[in-house]
């Protein structure tokens, strides 16, 4: 979302929620308003009246009410949002019509109160989106996105609902009002403000025709990247899988004897397969392959190419805010942000870089050596390592450095598991206690779900029992679902018009493993997992009392989620949940001290490849976008950085969904680094207290100054209540093992 203001009507848009970040709502499609081919509409029936739609329908049952995702139709979608966009722009508009003077519970007040409709149908619009994602559900969008923005535009550009917003944040009787009271009022405020209200006449109109025009192209963004990983698998025999271990292969073969291939192993074009096939397939050939159809998404040339679009994403955007008087997107985005400028984000990142490189430099001259002394062994032609050789190669270096295989680690990263520990870990911080729900049964108590593989848990109070949420699980990958993990919240807490607890989720890709098989992951994934279910607790430990106080600041939101996967490396989890999935051992502590000695390995191709695209995201954000030509720009940018050939950006320009699929992230994909800062600097916290890690008189600051107050408190005076100081890049270095400046 662009603002605070997204409770509003801006929970209408993209859809094509952020990988390895957050789902929310954001921006996305326009002009070209796309209609429901025949094919499509033949497949839909006719909608219910909206009285009897049961997508617009109160949730019911158990826990407060839960989403009736077992009652999801797509015939209802189209005519749920229609009727729940009417109820939100009658709801504001006779808040803009009050005759009362205006006040802090007539405008503000019955603003949040404002839009529950919309929000429960949004719910399922976005499930579709992610997790259930069809052709006919893509023709929806299409139609629908558009509409959705130029509902935000009507909205924000309401000039006597924007005139009480203006005329209780101007009223000193505001001074006067709780700290949280008075930040809600400016978030509602700065929304309004920094999207266009204060415009006139042509300048108005326009910018709500770049808002409607940014909605269609984003959706087609997403759309595109999507239908270019589900539109390309390779099948390979069992001669093709040499260096693949077996759990790689028993789920690649599971796969595809789902789609028909029985006997076929079968690769996608998704990180979490791509991933691990290139740090183990012996056949280089095959490697290339797979990282060519990767790192190619969006950009091969057909109907499905983003180069275009992302121009004319780049070309509008910069557009719409010099309407609003400022020098390019970035200025724009930075100013409610931690960072404040470009500038003192692009410091940061510059900061980094160079230590990055020369990391790089180092592990390359490792593993051509390798790759040298195999080829002598061999009796082979030399090669010089190409990025489809990186990964390979690393492993490779791994084993011979530190005697670490990473296969090895896999054994005793059981995905249930590591659920469990999570669980663990949110009991010792939080005081959370997770028990099963019967999911997607007819049985009383029981919760409805969107598919089967969707599994549900209580969240209440381990001391007193009291109820706190549910936390919705959807692990595994499918046709359909966008690649990557995220979290999502399909309700939040808030007390203003009473309780009202929360419904959380989390979201991932892993390949399931065959039936009766453990699914296990990757360290890496392993910490993800840890990540997006720090999420989770953020959602899970709000005590806020309006809706907007929710909502986030986008360098400062990944910085809970950063800091939980430190628990991951403690003894208490290593001891109790990473076990061999076959033996039930504990982890052998000679092991633990691999991984560990083992930590910062590899740390120049991750900082390199992460700072490379946001280094790209702060370029595109800032530059005149004129007659952009996407692709020659991204090179000319990574050869003017200094740009490792061994080394891709993590996410290239056609396929960086973060930025180009909807708002969220755009001109923000620093935020990870920035709060990384703090992430370290937080763990050094930890680790020098009494109690390590689960100390408890810390971990009660953790939640009441990081965690609770969501954006109810400005992120910069809540880092100083929980560590006394701002927080220093020294903390970054030293855990990435790069020179700290200055020492």
């Amino acid at each position: 979302m662009r603002s605070a203001f997204s409770r509003l009507a801006l929970v209408a848009v993209s859809t094509a929620a952020l990988s390895c970040g957050h789902a929310t709502a954001s921006r996305t499609e326009p002009e070209m308003k796309t209609m429901p081919s025949e094919a499509a509409a033949a497949t839909l029936p006719a909608a219910p009246a909206a009285a009897d739609n049961p997508l617009l329908a109160e949730w019911s049952g158990p826990y407060g009410g839960v989403p009736a995702f077992d009652r999801m139709d797509l015939a209802d979608l189209k005519p749920a949002l229609e009727a729940a966009m009417a109820e939100q722009l009658d709801e504001l508009e006779a808040v803009a019509a009050n005759p009362a003077p205006p006040s802090f519970e007539n405008t503000i007040v019955a603003m949040e109160r404002s839009g529950r409709v919309l929000n429960r149908v949004s719910t399922y619009y976005y499930i579709w989106s992610s997790n259930l994602s069809s052709p006919e559900y893509r023709e929806i969008q299409g139609e629908m996105a558009p509409k959705l923005a130029e509902l935000g535009s009507k909205i924000v550009q309401n000039r006597r609902l924007f005139e009480r917003v203006k005329a209780v944040y101007e009223n000193p009787e505001t001074a006067r009002r709780s700290p949280a009271e008075q930040r809600l009022v400016r978030l509602v405020y700065d929304g309004f403000a920094r999207d266009g209200a204060t415009l006139d006449g042509a300048a108005k109109e326009r910018y709500a025709a770049i808002d409607q025009r940014l909605a269609e192209l984003q959706t087609r963004f997403a759309n595109n990247v999507l239908a270019d990983e589900e539109g390309y698998t390779l099948f390979l025999t069992e001669a093709q899988l040499g260096g693949l271990p077996e759990s790689f292969r028993q789920a690649a073969g599971a796969a595809a004897a789902e789609l028909g291939h029985a006997g076929s192993y079968a690769i996608f074009n998704t990180r979490s397969s791509m991933d691990p096939f290139l740090t183990y397939a012996d056949d280089r050939g095959l490697r290339e392959t797979v990282w060519r159809s990767y790192y190619s998404r969006g950009d091969n040339g057909d109907e499905h190419d983003n180069n275009a679009i992302l121009a004319e994403i780049l070309r509008l955007r910069d557009e719409r805010v010099g309407l609003l008087g400022y020098d390019n997107y970035a200025q724009w985005r930075l100013e409610d942000r931690m960072a404040k400028t470009p500038e003192h984000a692009l410091d940061l990142l510059e900061a980094v870089w160079p230590a990055a490189l020369a990391r790089v430099e180092q592990e390359v001259a490792d593993m051509q050596a390798v790759a040298d002394a195999e080829a002598e062994t061999a009796g082979m032609a030399k090669i010089t390592i190409r990025p489809w050789d990186y990964r390979y190669y690393a492993e490779k270096v791994r084993k011979a450095k530190y005697d670490l295989d990473s296969d090895e680690v896999k054994q005793y990263l059981q995905l249930d598991k590591l659920r469990q520990a999570m669980f663990f870990v949110a009991g010792e911080l939080f005081g959370f206690r997770f028990t099963p729900v019967a999911a997607g049964s007819t049985s009383a108590g029981s919760v409805p779900v969107f598919h089967p593989d969707v599994e549900v848990f209580e969240v209440t109070d381990r001391d007193s029992g009291e109820h706190v949420g549910l936390w919705y699980l959807d692990a595994f990958a499918r046709a359909g679902k966008r690649s990557g993990a995220w979290a999502n919240t399909y309700r939040s807490h808030e007390t203003f018009d009473g309780l009202e607890t929360v419904l959380a989720s989390n979201n991932s890709n892993f390949i399931q493993g065959a039936p009766g098989e453990p699914v296990l992951v990757s360290w890496d994934d392993a910490e993800t997992f840890f990540h997006e279910f720090g999420h989770a607790l953020h959602a899970l430990s709000s005590n806020v009392a309006y809706p907007t106080l929710n909502g986030g600041v986008r360098d400062y939101t990944e910085f809970q989620s950063q800091l939980l996967e430190r628990w991951l490396l403690t003894d208490q989890v290593i001891d109790r949940f990473l076990v061999h999935y076959r033996t039930g051992e504990p982890i052998p502590r000679e092991l633990v001290a691999k991984i560990r000695r083992a930590d910062t390995f590899n740390e120049g191709f991750r900082t390199t490849e992460y700072l490379a695209s946001a280094l790209m995201d702060m370029r595109y954000h800032t530059i005149d976008p004129t007659g952009l030509d996407p692709d020659a720009f991204e090179r000319r940018t990574l050869t003017e950085l200094g740009m490792p050939d061994e080394i891709p950006m993590r996410h290239r320009s056609p396929h960086f969904g973060h930025i180009f699929s909807s708002e969220g992230y755009a001109a923000g994909y620093y935020g990870y680094l920035w709060a990384d800062v703090l992430t370290a600097d937080a763990a050094e916290a930890f680790a020098e207290a009494p109690g390590g890690f689960y100390d408890k008189e810390l971990a009660a600051k953790l939640v009441k100054y990081l965690f609770a107050p969501r954006n109810a408190v400005d992120p910069a005076d809540a880092y100083r209540a929980f560590r006394g100081r701002d927080a220093k890049i020294d903390a970054l270095m030293r855990d990435r093992g790069f020179p700290v400046p200055g020492e």
